[in-house]
């Protein structure tokens, strides 16, 4: 037996566990995250809810239908509306810590906003590139970026933000700039 008096019991169990786990809590994460989406996905507003109206109790009764009830007030820092959002799940938004999703196009709207605004298969209203930001949220379905899916972005985040959130993530978005694309 090669077992020295010296080694311990902790050592000898460190022995046998495997060097990383970091790589396990990656996919853990990343499940999560599209199990999550999914059960997004699922509770979509499609028409009239089958969950009970939330009744306030006061002298005026009150219906507030959960899905009225905003993913996100607009109050809470950039980052947070994003993450409450679940854009980071699709997309790459700089400055938004792990919103670095593959579904859907990197939103640099600062550098790609203009173009998408010129491009001859925009079939949408918008003039700026904030309004176009607003209407990619709204009517998703309006232009869809080349290389992407139709039907991907769900169509409606448009009543589970409220204005504010969008607004500020407009205003975000637009100063968005791909530095790559820049040059």
């Amino acid at each position: 037996m090669n077992s020295h008096p010296s080694e311990s019991a902790e050592a000898r169990r460190h022995a046998t566990e495997p060097p990383s786990r970091q790589p396990e809590r990656i996919v853990a994460l990343v499940v999560v995250g599209l199990v999550s989406l999914y059960a997004l996905w699922i509770l979509r507003v499609d028409g009239p809810s089958h969950a009970p109206p939330i009744v306030a109790e006061s002298a005026t009764a009150v219906t507030l239908l959960p899905e009225k009830v905003p993913l996100t007030t607009g109050e809470e820092p950039i980052a947070e509306i994003f993450i409450r959002a679940g854009c980071p799940v699709c997309h790459t938004i700089p400055g938004i810590p792990g919103a670095d999703g593959r579904v859907g196009p990197k939103l640099t709207l600062g550098t790609t906003g203009p173009q998408r605004l010129r491009d001859p298969s925009y079939s949408g209203q918008a003039e700026t590139v904030h309004d176009y930001v607003v209407e990619s949220v709204l009517e998703p379905e309006r232009f869809i970026v080349s290389g992407y899916p139709s039907r991907t972005m769900p169509a409606w985040y448009g009543s589970k933000l409220s204005a504010l959130a969008l607004q500020r993530i407009a205003a975000y978005l637009e100063q968005q700039t791909d530095s790559e694309m820049d040059r």
